[in-house]
């Protein structure tokens, strides 16, 4: 099989993160990826993955492959990031977060809505649970749900100094089996590798947009076969040929 170059933004959020804009919607999202020649992109909400498959039916015959995401928060109120190739999968571990959410209701007024949208933005429901709060779920046993629904688990913006792995513990455990870290569009890569537990992981580049003009701001390009978690994966650890091309920033 032949291997070929792929750009990712791989921390996308939607009208259904709390802190995301109306704006992000499915279609909206879609056609601003196009628009970037993005060929990847991951739909990384808030402790929720209700929006992955209106983001992924509204994707459909546009040649974007869009990657089911989640951003969850952990007891430690570090963000870790989980992709997945089924949808199945990352609405498994939505169930498993759900169950681990601090109670709580979303304030409206001052988190903003949580919308869950159709392929034609069409609103199927505003989401009540406080999706902004951490959960109860310490950040070993994330990584261990991720991995058995056969996902990758990536440390959030490492380089911030809140709900970061490092802002919240200052360090990685060696023995804390993630995939790779995740650094900010403006963060410093060599300056993170300074870090405990840092320098033994790949590195990814996302822009964590919350509105569609900072969708693309930074990227992650990959070789690979095809545009899969699978691949991404094997990319991650360097397996047959295929590998990470670097991240970039826009200007």
């Amino acid at each position: 099989m032949s291997l070929k170059a792929f750009t990712a933004d791989l921390h996308v959020h939607t009208c259904l993160s709390p802190c995301g804009e109306f704006e992000m919607t499915p279609i909206g999202i879609v056609a601003a990826a196009v628009n970037k020649q993005l060929d990847v992109i991951a739909v990384c909400d808030h402790n929720s993955a209700g929006n992955v498959p209106g983001v992924r039916a509204a994707a459909a015959g546009t040649g974007l492959a869009v990657i089911a995401g989640m951003e969850v928060a952990t007891v430690e109120e570090a963000h870790v990031l989980a992709y997945f190739d089924e949808t199945a999968a990352a609405l498994a571990l939505q169930e498993i977060v759900y169950t681990h959410l601090l109670p709580g209701e979303n304030d409206e007024d001052l988190f903003g809505m949580q919308i869950v949208a159709n392929e034609r933005d069409e609103v199927e429901k505003i989401e009540q649970r406080l999706l902004i709060g951490a959960t109860t779920l310490d950040v070993d046993a994330l990584v261990a749900h991720i991995h058995r629904l056969g996902g990758l688990a990536v440390a959030s913006h490492i380089d911030r100094e809140s709900n970061s792995l490092i802002g919240q513990l200052g360090m990685i455990a060696d023995d804390l089996p993630l995939d790779a870290v995740e650094v900010s569009p403006r963060g410093d890569v060599e300056a993170m590798q300074s870090y405990p537990g840092v320098s033994r992981l790949p590195v990814l580049r996302a822009s964590d947009a919350h509105q569609l003009d900072g969708l693309g701001r930074a990227v992650t390009r990959f070789c690979v076969a095809a545009p899969t978690v699978a691949e991404i994966g094997m990319a991650l650890r360097s397996e047959a040929g295929r590998h990470l091309l670097g991240g970039g920033v826009a200007s």
